[in-house]
């Protein structure tokens, strides 16, 4: 029978803080999404406000400390119940309970005059307000139905249009097969023949841009090659070569189109150059996807010789504590107003010092990426060093976890671009005289060597490998093939050319 008891033990747990878990959050935030965060810190909490026209401390302290000063200097004039009233200078003034009948705002309160300089500045700051939204993108499907609605079309033909319109994709073809949209579209009352929807495929075929509603590549690369002049060089040979013998022109077959063709090598170079010309995803010309704009969040630049590195201050505003509401705080005071004020001036307080541990880490860390990859910023890619996130957290005595939250979603603007922190970690590959050469730069040699190569008889990976070992870097086959293929370049035999 078991029986109950009552034990002490003793043990050791990690507990994370409310601080340090809101630390880390911020941490490993974007800059987009800080930039949210702090503007719902702000709505959230009334003590948090943005410091404007005033300068950083120069002894790294927190806006707190000035924030708590103020606490001590208005606790006299918070202790007497209700805050006296303050115009933006700071002064105390009374302001009458009633005014004069005849009596307006501007004869007794100076009213900034307004000059037709700032007036004009006004204006142009609200058309360029209104100027500057951006629109929400067309999409494709919206695109071909407003070129639809502006044509004259039976009810059973613009019905038809628009079914097919909605089976085309982002990239312009049709994926649904004409008997399939066939047997949906027919009913006992109607039935619908398949002449009929091909003839409204072809109007939606020439539509903008053009090309649109092909059901593969062959016939949309001949809806293009339609359009242009009789008179084209090449034209009747690239119709044949599009509909008859497109699958040898992919692999690069040469010699055989010249068989099938009957024509010379400089007629099939023209007659190439004219298909390369076309578009093979016609749907892309009407993108519906937004724009997405990288902010870096440090900057890199050189100075007397040094490579200086610096927080870009418009990431996020310089935020502090509002003095005056802190000045309401009485301390010996637990009315929930009080308790209110007070619960709000710490997470204040938190906040802005989780936000400038954040900005400290993020300036560390940057400074010693550019401390070890300065040959890659001064002379390129084949120049970047070996780096992993451990040699980081042990120059700086932090963690790894800790250096991957700072390198994730966070860029860096360079003379060579702007640059994910990622970016310059790499693995390494071993060296004949015992050293190692990044992952990076191999890819940068690569990329070199593909374009320096003769396009009439291309590198292939073994060659590649071949020249990287003859320079001391000790790289196989298989390796070169996967860098290859992660830098998108197609292989030997796709990239062959003619002469």
């Amino acid at each position: 029978m078991l029986k109950q008891s009552i034990q002490l033990k003793m043990g050791q747990s990690l507990t994370m803080t409310p601080q340090l878990q809101q630390a880390i959050k911020l941490l490993q935030l974007s800059t987009l999404e800080l930039q949210q965060q702090i503007q719902e810190a702000l709505e959230e909490n009334p003590m948090l406000e943005i410091a404007e026209d005033q300068e950083s401390p120069a002894d790294g302290s927190s806006e707190t400390e000035t924030a708590a000063e103020a606490t001590e200097n208005l606790q006299d004039s918070s202790n007497t119940g209700e805050a006296p009233d303050r115009d933006s200078s700071g002064n105390t003034e009374e302001i009458p309970d009633e005014l004069p009948v005849d009596t307006e705002w501007d004869a007794i309160y100076d009213t900034p005059v307004s000059s037709p300089m700032s007036s004009r500045a006004a204006d142009d700051d609200a058309r360029d307000f209104y100027e500057n939204q951006t629109s929400g993108s067309e999409s494709l499907q919206e695109h071909l139905l407003w070129q639809l609605n502006l044509t004259t079309l039976s009810e059973t033909d613009r019905a038809l249009a628009t079914t097919l319109i909605d089976a085309i994709d982002e990239d312009g073809y049709l994926k649904e097969d004409l008997e399939s949209l066939q047997q949906n579209l027919t009913s006992k009352e109607q039935e619908i023949e398949l002449d009929e929807i091909e003839a409204v495929l072809h109007l939606i075929q020439h539509l903008d841009p053009i090309g649109c509603g092909a059901r593969d590549l062959s016939e949309c690369l001949a809806i293009q090659l339609n359009q242009l002049n009789e008179d084209t060089p090449g034209l009747e040979s690239a119709r044949v070569l599009v509909r008859e013998h497109l699958d040898l022109l992919g692999s690069h077959d040469y010699k055989q189109l010249m068989r099938r063709l009957r024509i010379k090598e400089p007629e099939l170079k023209e007659v190439v150059s004219l298909i390369q010309s076309l578009n093979p995803r016609p749907g892309t010309l009407v993108s519906s996807r937004t724009v997405e704009y990288v902010i870096p969040d440090v900057f890199v630049r050189k100075k007397n010789g040094k490579w200086m590195v610096e927080l870009n201050p418009e990431v996020a505003p310089r935020l502090q504590v509002n003095a005056l509401y802190a000045g309401y705080i009485r301390r010996a005071d637990q009315s929930p107003d009080n308790t209110y004020l007070r619960n709000n001036l710490q997470e204040a307080r938190w906040f802005i010092k989780s936000l400038q541990s954040r900005n400290e880490t993020l300036l560390r860390v940057a400074s010693a990426i550019v401390e070890h990859q300065r040959p890659y910023l001064e002379y390129g890619d084949e120049a970047m060093k070996p780096l992993i996130l451990r040699d980081i957290a042990e120059q700086l005595e932090m963690h790894e976890s800790t250096i991957s939250r700072v390198t994730t979603q966070k860029y860096m603007h360079t003379p060579r671009g702007v640059l994910e922190f990622k970016y310059f970690f790499s693995s390494h590959v071993s060296t004949a005289d015992g050293g190692e050469c990044s992952a990076t730069a191999i890819r940068a040699m690569i990329r070199k060597m593909v374009e320096e190569e003769n396009m009439v008889k291309p590198l292939s990976d073994s060659k590649i490998a071949s020249i990287l070992v003859e320079r001391g870097i000790n790289v196989a086959r298989r390796t070169v093939a996967k860098y290859r293929e992660a830098m998108m370049i197609p292989p030997s035999n796709e990239r062959k050319r003619l002469a």
